[in-house]
């Protein structure tokens, strides 16, 4: 197979992400969605930042991004899976780019992308229990990456009233059309650019806990 095309994924992927994506614009139309913001992201536009929020809540945070933070340019980390092909072309509907990669296929050039997108002001958007769990346990990778971009990392965690669990291992939430969903944008956590195993570790367990709070399912 050409690998551009595998990258960037087939005309029935490229449909299926498109129908999906407008799929979750008329479910999010519906939604009686409220945002607590701790991070000032809504009136802030100069600094890029990291939204870090568990891969569970992906259905709804395109259109949280649509009509609360239109303002900010965002790209979102996909995998370079078939999947991440259809996810590509879903968040697209909702003006979000995204650039392919993962920590198994296309990590270099992932990090490459990412890096170019931050220096462009780009906000990225991270699920770290992604792409294949376990469920809320945060990879490495984010600290990685706002260590090395000196980007601050904003933890985000969505509260359903009504959904539809599915039984996947990330237990993906789908929101009932005219339901409440609370979205909480925590304050930015700064990333310290030195630091040895133990100082690492402490902070990806901080922001792990802090993206926990409030969660009945762990």
């Amino acid at each position: 197979m050409d690998r551009h095309r595998e990258i960037r994924g087939s005309k029935k992927q490229r449909a299926i992400g498109k129908i999906a994506g407008w799929a979750l614009r008329l479910v999010g139309a519906t939604l009686d969605i409220k945002v607590t913001d701790h991070s000032g992201l809504s009136g802030r536009t100069d600094q890029p930042v990291l939204w870090a929020f568990w891969h569970n809540t992906v259905f709804v945070m395109p259109y949280v991004r649509l009509k609360f933070f239109a303002h900010r340019r965002v790209v979102v980390l996909t995998s370079a899976s078939k999947d991440g092909a259809v996810l590509e072309h879903a968040v697209g509907v909702c003006d979000i780019g995204a650039v392919r990669g993962s920590s198994s296929r296309r990590a270099v050039a992932a990090l490459v992308a990412l890096r170019k997108a931050i220096k462009q002001g780009f906000d990225v958007c991270i699920t770290p229990d992604g792409p294949r769990g376990p469920r809320y346990q945060l990879q490495a990778g984010i600290i990685k990456m706002a260590q090395a971009t000196a980007t601050p990392v904003v933890p985000i965690r969505v509260e359903f009233g009504r959904c539809i669990t599915l039984g996947t291992w990330d237990a993906f939430r789908i929101p009932i059309p005219f339901s409440k969903v609370h979205v909480i944008l925590e304050q930015p956590m700064n990333i310290p650019e030195e630091m040895d195993a133990e100082v690492f570790e402490g902070q990806r367990l901080e922001l792990e806990g802090r993206m926990r709070v409030g969660l009945e399912d762990i």
